[in-house]
């Protein structure tokens, strides 16, 4: 996930040079871009497929994304932070159970 905001204008070249230039990452990767413009209320991925490249773009009817704003910060997200994000919530979600700490009996 490309962090800050992105100029949606960008098509799939645009886009691939974008991940490239900016971060020296391979857009060619096994690996979905995830971009927001200022409004966020529309986001774009971007995905190389084995013989392509795919971009889809969302507008949301009503709601926003709450996408993080470090415009120079790309980040690796889990499917649940994925699922969060797109449905407007903060990557920073408490944990209902915590996770398991090994302690010494």
């Amino acid at each position: 996930m490309v962090c800050g905001k992105t100029d949606m204008r960008k098509g799939i070249d645009g886009l691939a040079t974008f991940v490239q230039d900016s971060f020296e990452l391979d857009p060619y990767s096994d690996s979905i871009f995830l971009f927001s413009g200022t409004s966020k209320d529309r986001y774009k991925y971007l995905y190389f497929d084995g013989d392509g490249f795919a971009r889809i773009y969302k507008r949301l009817d009503n709601g926003r994304l709450q996408w993080p704003k470090n415009e120079k910060e790309v980040r690796n997200l889990s499917q649940q932070e994925l699922r969060w994000l797109l449905e407007g919530l903060s990557l920073q979600q408490p944990r209902a159970i915590p996770k398991f700490t090994k302690s010494v009996f």
